[in-house]
């Protein structure tokens, strides 16, 4: 989607797509200026213990952005992005990294792995991405 798409995130899905009543509950209570935090859409999900590709399917549905990405890709104030390249990437992190790549890229919820296997900040496996010139694509909520 395009920034000429934002606001009309429902229009990503099939006429007639739902979502489940309480957890558009929990969403609508997590929106604060007709934002969502990647955090809170974490939590919702844990919580409802459906996949993150519901809770964002959800969000889309609800027309609500998607703010303070956990991997620093997007939604932050002022800046697309939050996460620079790492100055050195550890060849056994660069391996985990090569190893989890679909397609060439690496899946946000590799990402996410990776980071808390080793008890490491997610950003900083996008860090190391972004060193390795590394896509992370795609989102688990189906943001970009």
């Amino acid at each position: 989607m395009t920034h000429l798409d934002k606001g009309k995130y429902d229009k990503k899905h099939p006429e007639g797509t739902t979502v489940d009543e309480g957890l558009k509950k929990e969403i609508e209570q997590a929106v604060r200026s007709n934002n969502i935090a990647c955090k809170a859409a974490e939590k919702i999900g844990q919580k409802m213990n459906v996949a993150l590709a519901e809770v964002g399917v959800g969000i889309d549905l609800l027309n609500i952005n998607i703010v303070q990405c956990q991997l620093g890709l997007f939604g932050f104030e002022g800046n697309e992005r939050k996460t620079e390249a790492a100055q050195t990437v550890a060849p056994d992190l660069e391996k985990a990294i090569r190893g989890a790549l679909v397609g060439g890229r690496l899946p946000c919820a590799g990402a996410w792995q990776i980071a808390d296997s080793r008890g490491m900040k997610r950003k900083d496996v996008c860090a190391a991405c972004e060193a390795l010139n590394i896509k992370i694509k795609p989102c688990q909520l189906g943001a970009f």
